[in-house]
């Protein structure tokens, strides 16, 4: 659930800058092959980035291409940034923001975040720019994404805006075991949404009607919970469908894979996060999202195109 943009031209390398350190952290190693990244233009805005491709590190290396001078970011804490990621096989950008307040994502420091992400980030200080070059083992395994385009063996470079640190809340009564589906009650059938059938194990079937999809974002609720209300930018578990209006083909889902999704919700889409903050735990929705709330006019290739709709039903399980 990213949002696509930035700019690779795989040219010569380049020289590295220093490698930053607080006196209570220790920031991941950088190497000959973060160091030859090159991400250039001014802090929070869409960098430049060059670098030799195929890149090919053992271990995941991080680079500093701007310093900051803000507070460090450490593990537990929420880094807010802009980012941009690159097939380090083909030098290609498959995915990040477009620098805009809007696409400020949230990236948790913890085991719901890829490793290669978590020791990039790690350490990073507000006003940062940083670079990690990341192996398959710390990012998406030697199976590599079909989603974003990434072949087995191909690693990932990651290049990241720190803007802002969120430290974690206080923890208190630990949160409710997750709902294995959504358990609410059912709701009438909203007008001009696809049909929704369930297996019992509550996994849905979808059917796209065939017409043009709505060009405003769409939100209905299918099952109404009874639980605890979704609060803004929190952990939520939740099991999901994702389906292209355009191409009526499934992009993502969890109940393929088994096993719910944790994630917090000001690290989705926009359209994502609308349609599930807010809601009860219980729930089962489903929204309807245009690109202007979703992956935007570059689209997440291969399966989102720049002006695909996208439809997604959710069951809101527990809160993380």
């Amino acid at each position: 659930m990213l949002v696509t943009a930035g700019l690779v031209v795989t040219l010569a390398a380049c020289s590295p800058t220093t490698q930053d350190a607080s006196a209570d952290c220790t920031p991941t190693p950088s190497g000959s092959i973060s160091d030859a990244v090159k991400a250039t233009g001014d802090f929070n805005t869409l960098p430049i980035v060059i670098f030799d491709s195929p890149t090919k590190t053992k271990t995941t290396e991080r680079t500093v291409a701007i310093q900051g001078a803000g507070e460090t970011a450490v593990t537990g804490d929420t880094v807010n940034v802009q980012y941009s990621i690159f097939n380090g096989g083909t030098g290609v950008n498959i995915a990040g923001t477009d620098y805009t307040e809007a696409t400020l994502s949230a990236f948790p420091l913890n085991e719901n975040l890829l490793a290669g992400f978590v020791k990039t980030l790690t350490c990073s200080t507000v006003g940062s720019r940083v670079v990690g070059v990341i192996p398959p083992a710390d990012a998406f395994g030697e199976a590599g994404s079909t989603d974003l385009g990434i072949e087995p063996g191909q690693d990932v470079v990651f290049v990241a805006d720190i803007v802002s640190i969120t430290a974690p809340e206080p923890t208190g009564e630990p949160a409710e075991p997750p709902l294995p589906k959504a358990d609410g009650v059912d709701q009438p059938a909203t007008a001009g949404f696809p049909t929704v059938v369930l297996a019992d194990d509550g996994r849905p079937t979808v059917t796209i009607p065939d017409e043009a999809p709505p060009a405003e974002l769409k939100i209905a609720v299918l099952k109404k919970g009874d639980g605890a209300v979704v609060p803004v930018a929190s952990d939520v578990i939740v099991h999901y469908e994702g389906i292209n209006w355009n191409t009526k083909e499934i992009f993502d889902e969890s109940w393929a894979r088994g096993e719910p999704s944790p994630f917090n919700t000001a690290q989705v889409i926009a359209g994502f996060t609308k349609a599930i903050e807010g809601q009860a735990v219980g729930s089962q929705v489903i929204v309807i999202i245009p690109p202007a709330d979703g992956y935007g006019s570059a689209g997440r290739p291969p399966s989102i195109g720049g002006t695909d709709t996208l439809v997604f039903v959710v069951d809101i399980l527990g809160l993380g």
